[in-house]
């Protein structure tokens, strides 16, 4: 899975009418040490190729530039490269890249990593901690002044999903649904598709919708940056824990290149600019991913496929 770090913001994994969820025709890439155009790093030789960096619609885009942009600089700064950031409206998109090349590192969904990983080998490098935890939640939510208490109570009503390869913003609450012996398409009157959890928390408050499952990280982080638009809606449900959206990479790029992002990403915690980064998308730090963390969302699709 919006511009899933802290994720919060990566996010702070990071709009916001229904209308502001209808498809992007055009895909951005910025070019950020380009002259002329937004910079994130200092001008580097002319003949390095730029980093290429993804993010996937965890957050909307503008807020997906404001929330990477320090940590970009940083990661191209060090490397001594201009960098490039590429986005996506989907999460597929994002996957497609990595699959075909097209970029050096990406920041996904943990339900588009597991997918990745089981179509083209797509390889880990960091997940985020926040609060002293490599792990997030779906939230269940509503408009504070809804009746509604559980799922259940949604039936007829219109629910908004994130992406269709979003874990806690699509896959969760359809497992849920299944476990009801439910499809979200003969439970709910509508599903519309936000493309990232601040669009699905803002159409919640102004009663767009009324319902939606959205990622605690973003939740959460929205919750002190705006604390008057969360205040308008309400958590029924919280989800059991996943492995927070990971770094990643293609498993076939260069070995020097994948060790030195990966060295510099899980060690941004002890130096003093990194740390005053990491500090601002409210992440305690980057650490080594556990794999067990992503089992459950394996275990979900093992199931709802009828496999064992």
């Amino acid at each position: 899975m919006r511009s899933t770090i802290a994720l919060l913001a990566l996010v702070a994994l990071f709009g916001f009418a229904v209308a502001a969820c209808s498809p992007d025709p055009g895909h951005k890439r910025l070019q950020l040490a380009a002259p002329g155009r937004a910079s994130l790093a200092p001008a580097a030789q002319p003949t390095r190729a730029p980093l290429r960096v993804a993010v996937a619609g965890v957050i909307s885009p503008k807020e997906t530039f404001k929330t990477y942009q320090d940590l970009l600089q940083y990661l191209g700064t060090r490397l001594d490269r201009p960098v490039e950031l590429v986005q996506r409206k989907t999460y597929a998109e994002i996957n497609n890249l990595i699959r075909d090349g097209g970029i050096d590192l990406a920041f996904v969904c943990t339900l588009a990593y597991v997918q990745g990983q089981e179509e083209f080998g797509m390889e880990m490098l960091a997940a985020p901690a926040v609060r002293g935890e490599a792990f997030y939640h779906a939230y269940l939510i509503v408009p504070a002044d809804s009746p509604a208490a559980k799922l259940e109570q949604l039936r007829d009503k219109v629910f908004a999903f994130t992406d269709p390869d979003s874990n806690t913003g699509r896959l969760l609450p359809t497992y849920l649904l299944w476990q009801m012996e439910e499809t979200p398409e003969g439970f709910f009157r509508k599903v519309v598709y936000t493309y990232s959890h601040d669009n699905s928390i803002k159409a919640v408050a102004d009663k767009l919708v009324d319902g939606a499952s959205v990622d605690s990280l973003v939740y959460d982080s929205t919750l002190v940056r705006k604390p008057e638009l969360v205040g308008r809606t309400r958590i029924i449900f919280r989800s059991a824990p996943f492995g927070t959206p990971p770094v990643v990479v293609h498993p076939g790029l260069a070995s020097d290149l994948k060790e030195q992002l990966r060295a510099l990403i899980l060690e941004m915690d002890i130096d003093p600019e990194g740390r005053a980064i990491l500090d601002r998308l409210m992440v305690d730090r980057f650490v080594v991913p556990n794999e067990a963390r992503y089992e459950p969302i394996r275990e979900m699709l093992r199931n709802m496929r009828g496999q064992r």
